[in-house]
């Protein structure tokens, strides 16, 4: 990102970004204004499909899914069907929202004690120095990817067009070929330069080459911004899905690919797990925030660092402290320090271990946590509370259609390409989401055989009053519920519109202890945009904050909002993306 920055200074002198003559001059652009439908993701062509989808008569739901394949083509460095998928539903005809988790599972015949073995093995097999962690690439950290079971789950339940529609259009980019987009080739440079680096740990890359690499005389190279990508294994891949429906994937052609090609080379996943897989809906859960009520999936996801978040500012005028304040930024600071030390401790997946959900969300633990905050100073020994006494790298999109369906979707192979494996001839990328389990036999997110890995990756929605407000969302990591939240209290607390709220200055904290075991760095470190005063970071380092530099991972947003009274829906995309926002 250093590199970017210096190449785009030298090119651009000493000129920089013209004046706008409405809204806050620091804006990119006016929110994009639509009455019968409405598309933002991170790709231009692919909210074009989405778009399209809606023209053709095809539900919310519809153009997610047929935007997600083409995503999943277009940016492979993020997601893709060898990936995992969260999604929340607005139906307009029940009033109500639903929520699916499409989750995938660890290989039901691996214990601890093996993947620990495993772990160790592969290592000295690199020769690598040992880490009590599970490797980021290879067959050690992948999951069953769960996204082809979501979209014919959401499909099924709220689809009109066939499936066959959703994903024509991705598969005929995939057989003709789509222009790869300018940060799109930048990360593809940089996660195949990774694998190179992390090769040994790899059991097999020649497929991952064969697929992402265009061939040249010097065995191929990642494609350059405007270049012509094809992929006709994922076409041939989203053809059988098209044809053979759901069971193609997990129990039929596919999976018997996928169960050879772990067999080939020595990795966990077999046959078994991909037939038993199956995501679950689950039920939204909120928490009221000055009027909004505002909706996050429960564990294994960590939605609800951001309700927990939420829960604990309420007790803070933000609005009377001033946007971009340091006394707005040490509440948001250390209201997320103490979410997430309760996220590394608690949240697991609920299947195998008891989650205090209800306390970690409720309005008293909130206000019990808000007392541990000195807005003076950071306080230097935030652990994790204690919720039971009061118990009871991946892309997003949204779309909305003529009807009032509004479809929050979000999918991800988790740390940027994934695992470096590609099953023969299939296309597509396994995550490495498994990277995510903790070794620790005593903690809740402990590897276990079948069981789901924290998952970093959610959407959100706002309703007010009970209608839809914003169906809204924020990518990267644990940026994911710090955006959220950040992207909530500019357009709530500061009064910002849907796409100013994009734009603004971002801050990213980390250092707390992780779901993966690893302990606090204490206070931890600050990252910041340049848009933040240099008085008030000086101001935030006097509190205690070591502040630094943004480096670029402030994530990826896109939201649609609901204007009611005149029907109306406004779009944003991400600037820091190749995304945009489309109606009709």
């Amino acid at each position: 990102m250093v590199l970017m920055a210096v190449t785009a200074t030298s090119a651009t002198g000493q000129i920089s970004r013209g004046d706008r003559y409405s809204g806050v001059p620091w804006a990119t652009r006016s929110p994009v204004l639509a009455q019968h439908g409405m598309a933002a993701t991170e790709q231009p062509l692919a909210t074009q499909i989405a778009v399209d989808i809606l023209k053709k008569g095809g539900s919310a739901v519809d153009a997610a899914i047929a935007a997600n394949a083409a995503i999943g083509l277009m940016q492979p460095v993020l997601n893709g069907i060898g990936g995992d998928c969260f999604a929340i539903v607005y139906d307009p005809k029940t009033h109500k929202l639903y929520g699916y988790n499409g989750s995938g599972r660890a290989p039901m015949g691996r214990d601890l004690a093996k993947l620990k073995a495993e772990i160790e093995a592969a290592y000295k097999k690199a020769g690598m120095p040992y880490k009590a962690h599970i490797p980021p690439v290879g067959s050690l950290p992948v999951t069953v990817p769960g996204t082809v079971d979501a979209w014919f789950a959401l499909h099924d339940k709220f689809g009109k067009l066939t499936i066959k529609e959703d994903l024509a259009p991705a598969i005929a980019y995939a057989t003709n070929g789509v222009p790869v987009t300018e940060l799109i080739s930048l990360y593809w440079k940089e996660n195949m330069a990774a694998f190179e680096k992390r090769r040994a740990l790899i059991e097999e890359f020649d497929n991952a080459k064969h697929t992402y690499l265009i061939p040249d005389a010097d065995g191929g190279h990642t494609p350059t911004q405007g270049e012509i990508f094809k992929n006709p294994d994922l076409a041939h891949t989203l053809t059988m899905i098209a044809d053979g429906g759901r069971d193609v994937f997990y129990k039929g052609a596919i999976a018997h690919t996928m169960d050879a090609y772990f067999k080939r080379i020595g990795g966990d996943l077999r046959y078994a797990d991909f037939a038993a897989h199956h995501g679950e809906w689950v039920e939204p859960q909120s928490v009221a925030y000055r009027g909004y009520d505002v909706y996050e999936l429960p564990p294994n996801g960590q939605g609800f660092a951001v309700l927990e978040m939420l829960q604990i500012l309420k007790h803070f005028d933000l609005k009377k402290m001033g946007v971009g304040s340091a006394d707005a930024l040490t509440a948001m600071l250390e209201a997320k320090r103490l979410a997430f030390e309760d996220l590394a401790k608690f949240y697991a997946d609920p299947a195998f271990v008891k989650v205090p959900m209800k306390g970690l969300i409720s309005a008293a633990y909130g206000a019990q946590r808000a007392k541990e905050i000195n807005l003076q100073h950071a306080n230097p020994n935030i652990g994790p509370g204690d919720p039971q006494l009061f118990n009871g790298d991946t892309i997003y999109l949204t779309t909305a259609d003529k009807d009032g369906m509004m479809v929050s979707l979000i999918q991800s192979n988790y740390r940027g390409m994934g695992s470096g494996l590609v099953a023969d001839h299939l296309g597509f990328m396994f995550q490495d989401r498994g990277e995510l389990f903790s070794l620790d036999p005593h903690a809740a997110n402990v590897y276990a055989p079948g069981k789901r890995p924290f998952h970093t990756i959610i959407p959100g929605f706002v309703m007010k009053d009970g209608q839809p407000f914003m169906s809204f969302g924020l990518m990267g990591g644990d940026m994911q519920p710090q955006g959220h939240v950040q992207v909530l209290t500019d357009i709530i607390d500061f009064g910002m519109n849907v796409q100013e709220a994009g734009d603004a200055a971002r801050w990213r904290h980390y250092g707390n202890a992780e779901p993966t075991g690893e302990p606090s760095q204490g206070i931890g470190t600050v990252e910041m945009e340049s848009g933040f005063s240099p008085t008030v970071k000086a101001e935030l380092e006097k509190r205690g904050y070591k502040v630094v530099p943004g480096t670029g991972a402030f994530g990826g947003y896109q939201a649609i909002m609901w204007d009611a009274k005149n029907r109306v829906y406004w779009g944003a995309s991400e600037m820091r993306k190749d995304g945009e926002a489309m109606g009709y």
